[in-house]
């Protein structure tokens, strides 16, 4: 009983593993999609703002083209630190949620494993004294 309770414990935390790896996994192909997202966000926004700046580069002085571009790149920077910071708050979170959720799931199922255990016992336990008695 004893190994078939050990067999059982490590085919759940394999099995949690597994899970744990699998969510590792859309969790990273999310965050790669979401930055390819970003990405194509930020180089269509730089291209309407590049032909924006060319449009204005025939009418403005070159000092004021240079503070406006300044200007945007850095609205870019910070855009772009913003985004990768809530990015990363949000991802933490989810991993957070997921690994209480884990826990509390494997928990669920360790107490279901020990009551399975406790009442094999004691019907073993009933059987053995049952016999005793016999004999």
């Amino acid at each position: 009983h004893e190994r078939e309770h050990e067999r059982e414990i490590s085919e759940l935390a394999a099995k949690h593993e597994e899970e744990m790896e699998k969510l590792r996994a859309e969790l990273k192909e999310e965050q790669r999609h979401l930055l390819e997202e970003l990405r194509q966000q930020m180089a269509a926004t730089h291209r309407a703002e590049h032909e924006q700046a060319h449009l204005q580069c025939q009418t403005l002085h070159s000092l004021e083209l240079e503070a406006l571009r300044l200007t945007l790149n850095n609205m870019h920077t910070s855009q772009l630190e913003l985004t990768q910071s809530n990015l990363r708050k949000e991802k933490e979170t989810a991993l957070v949620e997921l690994r209480e959720m884990l826990n509390d799931k494997r928990a669920q199922e360790v107490a279901i494993l020990q009551s399975r255990h406790q009442l094999e016992w004691e019907k073993v336990r009933e059987q053995w004294l049952k016999e005793k008695e016999d004999l």
